[in-house]
């Protein structure tokens, strides 16, 4: 189970993301800029950037498990990993 938690900064939002699994928890800060969340996001309130990056936990939860996940990160990281991230979180309008 994912479950985000989304401050504001000065340059976008920094969220806390705990990730549970097999009666393990791992907690991870993630980094949304305002940048990204344009790129990617379906808006810019805090609900918005939860769901964004609950979703992009799940995408990486599909692909490795959570113990590779890095600890801090920004969102931006994803796409280096994982190219294909791009295409699929890319907001319409940027199609």
């Amino acid at each position: 189970m994912v479950t985000v938690q989304a401050a504001p900064d000065s340059d976008g939002w920094s969220c806390i993301v705990s990730v549970e699994d097999a009666g393990v928890r791992r907690v991870h800060k993630v980094r949304v800029n305002h940048d990204d969340l344009a790129h990617w996001g379906a808006g810019t309130e805090r609900g918005d950037v939860e769901s964004l990056v609950a979703r992009s936990f799940d995408f990486l939860l599909e692909r490795e498990p959570p113990n590779a996940i890095l600890a801090t990160f920004d969102l931006s990281v994803i796409q280096r990993y994982f190219p294909e991230y791009d295409r699929i979180f890319r907001r319409r309008e940027d199609k």
